[in-house]
């Protein structure tokens, strides 16, 4: 045994004692080595022994075995550990793991009760140690929480930053696509509108020309109207239903009459069921632009023609809409991003707000829309919303 009596001298556990109390400390200790990455003793294990470093480094590893372990301390030369399970009685709370190749001391619990339990000068200076331990060991803690709350307000201060400068993008790209679909839909019929105006000044004598200008002025100044209800819905983001009382048969023929001559154009046969009649109470002007928002998809969707219809029945206490074309259908794909804002896939343009318009007007009446479609074989769009009684 070495005499290490200068060495636990100025081990801050024993500063106060004596010399004599000091050489019966060192009359107790035994020496042993470990070499680096050696488990020293491991968390929860029964505390049999309590360690001074001679030489090296070992860390303290709470969780030691998980993958999410953390790193409590690391000690060196004149360093205890150990001690508190020997004190407290209680399993050790973190395991301890050479760094280094370490030489330790160490003294056995039942010659550290023995020590403490006859000598009341070194269980008071024992007490004394651990106590400033604690203290300094608190301080590191609160001092450690408070950089970490730094670090963390740095970091949520940081990360709102950023978030603002990614919405402020987000908000400038998604300005920018949508003027320019709203001045591409916007450009073309207020070509046709000037179009037509010519033509009326230039054939101004030619009544039948004239009226017929005249109409077609007023159908795409009802599409200029339709396209700005669809903006100023989907600015407003919330809808405000104005409800109202409706006949169903009514509300069917007011859908299907606008789009007559364009669907006999393009050879599209129109097919109504009204089954139930109603009356229903919905916001009229909404759920017509939703159907109609409809039609005209299925119309752009039958270039060759073919047939669109348009049921309407009870089912217990849902108000069903099924409107069907026999078109070209859609992938998955695109049916999966349907009702997402901006998309289209239509080759005659658009705003890509109609089917989005269509979810949120239907949502606003407590309702739900599904659509079912396949390539080459159709689409189906089937509503329901609850009856109001």
């Amino acid at each position: 045994m070495h005499n290490y009596f200068e060495f636990l001298k100025n081990v801050y556990f024993f500063r106060e004692l004596s010399d004599d109390e000091i050489k019966f400390i060192q009359s107790v200790c035994h020496e042993k080595e470990y070499e680096a990455e050696t488990v020293i003793f491991k968390e929860k294990s029964r505390a049999d022994k309590f360690y001074i470093i001679l030489d090296g480094t070992v860390e303290v590893w709470k969780d030691y075995d998980e993958d999410y372990r953390d790193l409590l301390a690391v000690h060196g030369k004149g360093k205890l550990f150990g001690e508190m399970s020997l004190i407290d009685d209680l399993p050790r709370s973190a395991a301890v793991v050479a760094k280094t190749r370490v030489k330790l001391l160490y003294i056995n619990r039942a010659d550290f009760h023995r020590i403490i339990t006859e000598n009341s000068s070194i269980a008071l200076s024992v007490m004394r140690s651990v106590s400033l331990m604690v203290r300094k060991s608190n301080e590191t803690f609160v001092e450690g929480l408070r950089a970490r709350n730094r670090e963390l307000e740095k970091a949520y201060r940081e990360l709102k930053e950023a978030q603002e400068e990614l919405l402020q993008a987000e908000r400038l790209s998604a300005l920018g696509k949508f003027s320019s679909l709203i001045l591409h839909d916007i450009r073309n019929p207020l070509s046709i509108l000037r179009g037509y105006a010519e033509m009326i000044l230039m054939h101004s004598d030619d009544n039948e020309r004239v009226v017929k200008s005249a109409k077609n002025i007023i159908k795409e100044a009802d599409r200029l109207h339709s396209l700005a209800n669809e903006l100023l819905d989907f600015s407003r983001g919330d809808i405000r239903l104005n409800m109202s009382i409706v006949d169903l048969v009514r509300f069917v023929e007011e859908v299907v009459n606008p789009f007559k001559d364009r669907f006999d154009a393009r050879g599209i046969k129109i097919i109504t069921h009204v089954i139930f009649k109603g009356p229903v109470l919905i916001d009229r002007e909404r759920m017509q632009r939703v159907l109609m928002n409809l039609a005209d998809n299925a119309r752009k969707a039958m270039p060759k023609g073919g047939e669109f219809s348009i049921s309407v029945q009870k089912k217990n206490s849902l108000l069903s809409f099924d409107i069907s074309d026999t078109g070209i259908g859609m992938s998955e794909d695109v049916k999966d991003k349907i009702f997402e804002p901006f998309f289209s896939f239509s080759k005659d343009g658009g705003t890509g707000l109609g089917m989005a318009i269509v979810k949120s007007i239907v949502e606003a009446h407590d309702g739900h829309v599904f659509v079912e479609s396949s390539k080459k074989l159709g689409t189906s769009f089937h509503i329901e919303i609850p009856i109001i009684s």
